[in-house]
Protein backbone atom coordinates (compact mmCIF):
# COMPACT_ATOMS: atom_id res chain seq x y z
CA UNK A 1 0.00 0.00 0.00
CA UNK A 2 0.83 3.83 -0.56
CA UNK A 3 -0.50 6.78 0.16
CA UNK A 4 -1.74 6.88 -3.06
CA UNK A 5 -4.30 4.10 -1.39
CA UNK A 6 -5.80 6.34 0.85
CA UNK A 7 -9.28 7.55 0.44
CA UNK A 8 -9.44 6.06 -3.22
CA UNK A 9 -12.65 6.81 -4.06
CA UNK A 10 -15.09 4.14 -4.22
CA UNK A 11 -14.12 2.64 -1.13
CA UNK A 12 -14.10 6.03 0.85
CA UNK A 13 -18.28 5.98 -0.60
CA UNK A 14 -18.33 2.79 0.55
CA UNK A 15 -17.43 3.08 4.15
CA UNK A 16 -18.99 6.71 4.39
CA UNK A 17 -22.29 5.07 3.64
CA UNK A 18 -21.52 2.32 6.00
CA UNK A 19 -20.60 5.00 8.93
CA UNK A 20 -24.02 7.46 8.16
CA UNK A 21 -25.86 3.52 8.58
CA UNK A 22 -24.65 3.13 11.67
CA UNK A 23 -25.45 6.58 12.33
CA UNK A 24 -28.84 6.26 11.49
CA UNK A 25 -29.36 2.76 13.36
CA UNK A 26 -28.15 4.40 16.69
CA UNK A 27 -30.03 7.46 16.83
CA UNK A 28 -32.82 5.07 15.59
CA UNK A 29 -32.01 2.12 18.14
CA UNK A 30 -32.19 -0.37 15.48
CA UNK A 31 -30.48 -3.42 16.71
CA UNK A 32 -30.69 -5.67 13.94
CA UNK A 33 -28.44 -3.31 12.15
CA UNK A 34 -26.23 -2.35 14.53
CA UNK A 35 -25.74 -6.16 15.45
CA UNK A 36 -25.26 -6.59 11.73
CA UNK A 37 -22.19 -4.01 11.41
CA UNK A 38 -20.36 -5.71 14.11
CA UNK A 39 -18.43 -7.94 12.96
CA UNK A 40 -20.01 -11.40 14.30
CA UNK A 41 -16.76 -12.49 15.94
CA UNK A 42 -15.37 -13.53 19.74
CA UNK A 43 -12.39 -10.79 18.73
CA UNK A 44 -14.97 -7.59 18.24
CA UNK A 45 -14.25 -4.97 21.07
CA UNK A 46 -15.97 -2.26 21.41
CA UNK A 47 -15.18 0.17 24.90
CA UNK A 48 -17.98 2.31 25.84
CA UNK A 49 -18.14 5.13 28.01
CA UNK A 50 -19.52 2.61 31.62
CA UNK A 51 -18.73 -0.34 29.74
CA UNK A 52 -15.91 -3.05 28.19
CA UNK A 53 -17.23 -5.55 25.59
CA UNK A 54 -15.48 -8.39 24.61
CA UNK A 55 -16.92 -10.08 21.25
CA UNK A 56 -20.52 -9.58 19.66
CA UNK A 57 -22.39 -11.94 21.76
CA UNK A 58 -21.47 -8.76 24.66
CA UNK A 59 -21.81 -6.29 22.19
CA UNK A 60 -25.36 -7.69 21.47
CA UNK A 61 -26.56 -7.62 25.03
CA UNK A 62 -25.69 -4.41 25.32
CA UNK A 63 -27.53 -3.13 22.28
CA UNK A 64 -30.74 -5.01 23.61
CA UNK A 65 -30.63 -3.72 26.96
CA UNK A 66 -30.13 -0.01 26.01
CA UNK A 67 -32.84 2.42 26.42
CA UNK A 68 -35.10 2.26 22.95
CA UNK A 69 -34.74 6.69 23.45
CA UNK A 70 -32.64 9.84 24.21
CA UNK A 71 -29.57 8.48 21.61
CA UNK A 72 -29.99 11.73 19.28
CA UNK A 73 -27.07 13.69 19.07
CA UNK A 74 -24.99 15.68 16.38
CA UNK A 75 -21.64 15.30 15.29
CA UNK A 76 -18.68 17.42 14.82
CA UNK A 77 -15.49 17.17 13.12
CA UNK A 78 -16.07 13.52 11.70
CA UNK A 79 -12.83 12.19 10.01
CA UNK A 80 -13.35 8.84 7.51
CA UNK A 81 -10.20 7.46 6.13
CA UNK A 82 -10.06 4.31 3.80
CA UNK A 83 -6.76 2.81 3.65
CA UNK A 84 -7.17 0.44 0.71
CA UNK A 85 -9.89 -1.24 -0.04
CA UNK A 86 -10.53 -3.52 2.88
CA UNK A 87 -10.09 -0.53 5.93
CA UNK A 88 -10.94 2.21 7.40
CA UNK A 89 -11.31 4.41 10.21
CA UNK A 90 -14.35 6.76 11.25
CA UNK A 91 -13.59 9.04 13.92
CA UNK A 92 -15.83 11.34 15.53
CA UNK A 93 -17.17 14.01 17.90
CA UNK A 94 -20.54 14.22 19.38
CA UNK A 95 -22.58 16.32 21.46
CA UNK A 96 -26.01 15.49 23.06
CA UNK A 97 -28.63 18.59 24.54
CA UNK A 98 -26.36 20.74 25.61
CA UNK A 99 -23.77 19.94 28.88
CA UNK A 100 -20.06 20.63 29.45
CA UNK A 101 -19.17 17.09 27.98
CA UNK A 102 -18.25 16.37 24.57
CA UNK A 103 -17.96 12.43 23.27
CA UNK A 104 -15.75 10.92 21.23
CA UNK A 105 -16.07 7.99 19.10
CA UNK A 106 -13.90 5.53 17.18
CA UNK A 107 -14.11 2.59 14.62
CA UNK A 108 -12.03 0.51 13.02
CA UNK A 109 -13.55 -1.17 10.07
CA UNK A 110 -12.45 -4.01 7.98
CA UNK A 111 -14.12 -5.69 4.66
CA UNK A 112 -14.76 -9.15 5.60
CA UNK A 113 -16.12 -11.44 3.10
CA UNK A 114 -17.12 -8.45 0.99
CA UNK A 115 -18.79 -6.45 3.61
CA UNK A 116 -17.67 -3.34 6.02
CA UNK A 117 -17.98 -4.40 9.68
CA UNK A 118 -16.46 -2.56 12.47
CA UNK A 119 -14.20 -4.99 14.33
CA UNK A 120 -13.08 -2.20 16.98
CA UNK A 121 -14.97 0.52 18.58
CA UNK A 122 -14.18 2.87 21.55
CA UNK A 123 -16.71 5.96 22.90
CA UNK A 124 -15.38 8.45 25.62
CA UNK A 125 -16.63 11.37 27.06
CA UNK A 126 -14.52 14.30 28.31
CA UNK A 127 -14.96 17.84 29.52
CA UNK A 128 -15.67 20.21 26.94
CA UNK A 129 -12.54 22.62 26.57
CA UNK A 130 -14.93 25.22 27.57
CA UNK A 131 -15.54 23.51 30.96
CA UNK A 132 -12.17 22.70 31.66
Amino acid sequence: MTRDDINLPGPLAEITAAFNRYEAALIGNDVEVLDELFLIDARTIRYGIAENLYGHAEIAEFRASRPATGHDRRLDRTVITSYGSDFATAMTLFHRGGGDRIGRQSQTWARIDGNWRIVAAHVSVIPTPEAV
